[in-house]
């Protein structure tokens, strides 16, 4: 929808009181075009069979993904969270998202390079949660905008939040399902 660079189209309509400032216009653009690159290849730093059939692409993909997000979609997000619809309860939401996605990201990327795998996945998994905030966030103003009565600007601060938290949540659910299932396996291997 953005291709060709139009200044009146989609999410662009709601932000035409800041098109002017030429590194809000940069971030939205970058943003836009390099989070399709953390999607793609953050999902594929799950693949159990990647890993293990191909662990150099496993890494290269996930070096790919750290980059991506470390130096230019995730400071892209943080520059447009200032300017973030529903004033100051959707920006410090938004600040907090782009925030956390970085430092988990270097986090996932620390533990790697430490040989510390458990917590490498789990930094990981709490960086894709994050990631995945770009379609969740988009489903939930579905479903406000479907079944609530909430004003937009109303529905936007509450997306705002909830578009990354409850992501954020599940995964750590998910991270101590794993840590479950590793110390019950541990343990009946120790059993024996």
């Amino acid at each position: 929808m953005y291709i060709p660079l139009k200044p009146d189209t989609g999410f662009l309509q709601l932000k035409q009181a800041y098109l002017h400032i030429d590194f809000w216009r940069a971030a939205f653009y970058t943003h836009v075009f390099t989070s399709l690159f953390a999607l793609l290849t953050g999902f594929t730093q799950f693949s159990k069979k990647l890993l293990t059939a191909r662990p150099m692409l496993h890494r290269k993909l996930g070096y790919l993904y750290v980059i991506n997000v470390l130096f230019i979609t995730g400071p892209a997000g943080l520059i447009m969270s200032f300017y973030a619809n529903g004033g100051v309860s959707s920006r410090i939401g938004f600040i907090l998202l782009s925030v956390w996605w970085i430092y988990f990201t270097a986090m996932a990327l620390y533990k790697a390079l430490k040989k510390d795998f458990n917590n490498h996945r789990a930094f990981m998994i709490r960086s894709y949660a994050l990631t995945l905030s770009a379609i969740s966030l988009r489903v939930w103003k579905v479903i406000f905008a479907e079944f609530s009565n909430l004003g937009p600007m109303d529905r936007y601060r509450i997306i705002a939040w909830l578009g990354w938290t409850l992501n954020l949540l599940i995964a750590e659910c998910m991270i101590a399902l794993l840590l479950k299932r590793k110390s019950i396996f541990k343990n009946y291997l120790t059993a024996k």
